[in-house]
């Protein structure tokens, strides 16, 4: 029983318990003293076990609603590590395509009628969800531009997607519901990217008519060597622009190590105007916009 619940991410049904050979007493007096906890009618969670809270609630779907139920949207997103899904209502929520079933569901959960084709769906790590592609097909009828451009952006850099594949991902979502609303949204995706608040400073930027010329820019120091790399670029006006993200300096020596680079940066020969922006930051678009845009035109000897 054990083994079986490790190969489940810590989730097993009763069905399965009792063909283990667990009696119904020994399985109720198992959840009694909290050994294990009910995720969803007949389907329990075995405490102790490591396995990912996501993974987990949706293998306990899944074991609920049968081989048909697929995970999808935003929840096979993040199980494929895509980024740019940010916490807030709904985000919590388990979606899952089970043909047919579509009506009123219990909290926390999202079931979608949608008729998943076989070459778009697959196993990872023990759990039924949809390909990549397929995955940001759903994705973006399910969130906000700079979500969706985001999650687009993450899966394109860790080449879950290639940038070729996107016309095709956009034209097989004509007809579906929102599809023309997010329609312009894929050719606003780039790779290069290295993370939503990236993603998201870009926007804002070619929102406001001033998107940046390069990203990931390279600059070099007076020896000729490269000093590091500027998220977002206009080196026609020398100015240059760092997304330092929600948590940059988390782990151990990266404070010191970020200062140091972008310390390298700033001593380019090159004179480049360095903007430093955190993730609180984006509250405030108007300012970050009107800060680049006045460096954009300061005179670089000014």
């Amino acid at each position: 029983m054990r083994a079986l619940a490790a190969s489940q991410h810590g989730v097993v049904s009763r069905r399965q318990a009792a063909e283990c050979g667990l009696t119904s007493r020994q399985i109720t007096t198992l959840i009694s003293k909290g050994q294990w906890r009910r995720l969803r009618t007949g389907i329990y969670l075995v405490r102790g076990d490591p396995a990912p809270a996501l993974a987990a609630r949706v293998m306990a779907v899944q074991l609920a609603y049968g081989p048909r139920a697929v995970a999808v949207g935003p929840t096979a997103a993040r199980l494929w590590r895509m980024q740019g899904l940010l916490s807030g209502p709904g985000y919590e929520h388990v979606h899952v395509t089970v043909p047919g079933r579509s009506s009123a569901t219990p909290i926390g959960l999202r079931l979608h009628g949608w008729d998943v084709a076989p070459g778009e769906t697959t196993l990872y790590k023990g759990i039924r969800l949809s390909t990549p592609g397929r995955t940001l097909r759903d994705t973006v009828l399910l969130t906000d531009r700079y979500a969706a451009v985001s999650v687009i952006d993450s899966a394109l850099q860790q080449g879950l997607v290639t940038p070729e594949d996107l016309a095709e991902l956009e034209a097989a979502n004509a007809g579906r519901l929102g599809a023309s609303r997010t329609r312009s949204w894929w050719s606003q995706a780039d790779g290069r990217s290295q993370s939503t608040f990236e993603t998201r400073i870009r926007l804002i930027c070619t929102d406001a008519g001033i998107p940046p010329e390069t990203l990931q820019h390279p600059v070099y120091d007076s020896h000729g060597d490269l000093a590091g790399h500027a998220d977002l670029a206009w080196p026609s006006h020398g100015v240059i622009v760092e997304a330092d993200g929600r948590d940059p300096h988390s782990l151990p020596g990266a404070l010191f190590t970020d200062r140091h680079r972008q310390n390298m940066i700033v001593s380019s020969p090159d004179r480049l105007v360095l903007l430093r922006f955190t993730w609180s930051d984006l509250q405030h678009p108007r300012e970050i916009v009107a800060m680049i845009r006045s460096a954009l035109e300061t005179p670089a000897d000014g």
